[in-house]
């Protein structure tokens, strides 16, 4: 379980980086902007759309915010892997000339891939989030567990990749996370798990990405029994 955790647990190590610290404030400043933005919406659209007034359009605004706050948690991973995005590269870098100074510098991807794939990334983990809500609502308990074996799917397959393409081609990427998919579903696992700890699912964009650097490390290593 220690080894499963390794990952996640460096890069917690690692917060007090000023490389790290950066990421992290301007990661919470869009998280929060798009949180405040999601609510702003919901109560407006409520009020706005069913033609609400006086006491009705506050009472409105008030269940919007609760149904938006329910909505924003349950959606948070598609967010989390958009803003992780943002930072791959600083994150990426910090933890490789700390942990892995011997690497050559990464090639890195052009800013359209980039923006590809964080479109590609998020749109992907909403689609699953959204599917993993309705089972969730159908099925008690087993739609929850299903939904953390999606996030699961969508972190650990998603943030691997977006971190390989740093350093390979698409297809080199790809036949690495397809050669190694147990390892990398099982650090996407924790990762997800961590996302429904209140506090600590606000430092997944940058831990996540930070964590899937240390299992590329690993993966090209070849010394996946650490994990």
């Amino acid at each position: 379980m220690r080894r499963l955790f390794a990952p996640l647990i460096l890069s917690i190590g690692q917060l007090g980086d000023r490389a790290f610290l950066g990421a992290l404030l301007s990661s919470l400043a869009w998280s929060a902007v798009a949180f405040v933005m999601l609510h702003l919406l919901a109560g407006w659209s409520v009020s706005h759309v069913l033609a609400l007034h006086g006491w009705q359009a506050w009472l409105g605004g008030v269940l919007g915010g609760i149904g938006a706050t329910f909505l924003g948690l349950w959606l948070f991973l598609p967010l989390a892997a958009l803003i992780a995005t943002l930072f791959i590269d600083r994150v990426a870098h910090a933890v490789e000339c700390r942990h892995y100074p011997m690497l050559p510098p990464a090639r890195g991807s052009s800013i359209l891939i980039e923006i590809m794939d964080a479109l590609a990334l998020a749109g992907r983990i909403l689609l699953l989030s959204v599917l993993a809500l309705v089972l969730a609502l159908l099925l008690p308990g087993i739609g929850l567990l299903l939904a953390w074996g999606i996030g699961a799917y969508a972190i650990g397959r998603g943030l691997f990749v977006t971190v390989a393409l740093r350093r390979f081609n698409r297809r080199e990427a790809e036949a690495l996370y397809i050669a190694n998919r147990g390892v990398i579903l099982a650090q996407g696992g924790a990762l997800a798990l961590a996302s429904y700890v209140p506090g600590l699912n606000l430092l997944i964009p940058v831990l996540g990405t930070a964590a899937m650097v240390h299992v590329l490390d690993a993966v090209l290593q070849h010394d996946v029994n650490r994990m």
